[in-house]
């Protein structure tokens, strides 16, 4: 995954959302080697936060980070499993304009590597809302760290080539002006 060194880094904010019964700051290991990765990357955190596996809860705070100009994507961890309280990918799908499914797809053929089939249990998910990057990564270590420096540390690099998603960020809302002169 070539990092075109020529170009400039264009870093961008970033926020982290914890989604957890049980976890606080403190505990919270996940979210810390996350917020971690994304300052090594260059790029900012521009909020951190834990909130319960309740649907509307992350719906709520996806959207009051969707609305802010000084965010330019969300990463969450945790909530993306199949029991009863896993419900992260039902919040992203009640925001989405539109889902980034090789996300979740080349995540858990990276996942398949470590763990094997017990990757079919994660409901990774990535898109756009708002203008804003989405992603959610399972709520584990090695599956932020694989989310991360496997995927999204390219990803939100402007310098990788032959494509990122940060030369897109302008683009992103395109649609809402498509018809003025």
């Amino acid at each position: 995954m070539p990092i075109n060194e020529e170009l400039p880094f264009l870093p961008i904010q970033i926020a982290v959302l914890t989604v957890s019964d049980t976890r606080d700051l403190a505990s919270d290991r996940s979210g810390a080697i996350l917020a971690e990765r994304i300052v090594a990357a260059g790029h900012q955190v521009a909020d951190r936060r834990i909130v319960a596996d309740d649907v509307d809860a992350i719906e709520a705070i996806l959207r009051e980070w969707m609305a802010n100009a000084e965010v330019d994507a969300v990463i969450t961890t945790g909530g993306t499993g199949i029991t009863g309280r896993d419900v992260t990918p039902e919040a992203f799908q009640r925001v989405l304009d539109k889902e980034i499914t090789g996300f979740g797809e080349l995540f858990r053929m990276l996942s398949y590597a470590k763990i094997g089939t017990s990757t079919i249990q994660s409901r990774a998910i990535g898109g756009v809302a708002a203008g804003t990057y989405l992603f959610a990564l399972p709520g584990s270590t090695g599956a932020v760290k694989d989310g991360w420096d496997d995927i999204l540390r390219f990803q939100l690099d402007s310098r990788h080539q032959p494509c990122n998603l940060v030369e897109l960020m302008p683009r992103l809302q395109e649609h809402l002006h498509h018809n003025d002169p």
